[in-house]
């Protein structure tokens, strides 16, 4: 499996202990989503997960980006900025739609709203599970 070459040599995967896979994974988080993050351009969900770390689910349709170059280019920034985020606990399954119009953003843009709603994401995530402890 080909990663991506960090400044120092090493390599960064997005292998499958990374990825929401199954179509149960995504229906968890879609039925049962604890937090969100929304944008005019995307929308992220996301559940508390039961294992050592974060995974990523994408849905790019077709009918929101025409192309498959610009779908291709929006998920490989959303698995860029999804492996730079913190990988701290609580750990999540997050689900990425991508909403129309996010093709017309150029790379920085992009990366940066993508950042901005993790960062919202995972605050949210941690009020959650802070209320939810005071609620035990």
């Amino acid at each position: 499996m080909s990663g991506v070459a960090q400044p120092d040599g090493s390599h960064s995967c997005f292998g499958k202990e990374k990825r929401l896979l199954t179509a149960s994974d995504y229906s968890r988080v879609f039925d049962g989503a604890e937090a969100r993050a929304s944008h005019k351009h995307v929308l992220l969900l996301a559940k508390q997960n039961d294992r050592p770390g974060h995974r990523l689910g994408l849905v790019v349709a077709k009918k929101n980006v025409r192309l498959a170059v610009q779908r291709n280019r929006v998920k490989r920034l959303a698995r860029e900025v999804f492996r730079q985020a913190d990988n701290n606990p609580p750990y999540m399954d997050v689900v990425l739609l991508a909403r129309r119009g996010i093709d017309q953003l150029d790379n920085a843009e992009l990366s940066s709203i993508l950042r901005g709603q993790w960062r919202k994401l995972e605050k949210r995530v941690s009020e959650a599970e802070t209320s939810e402890r005071r609620g035990r």
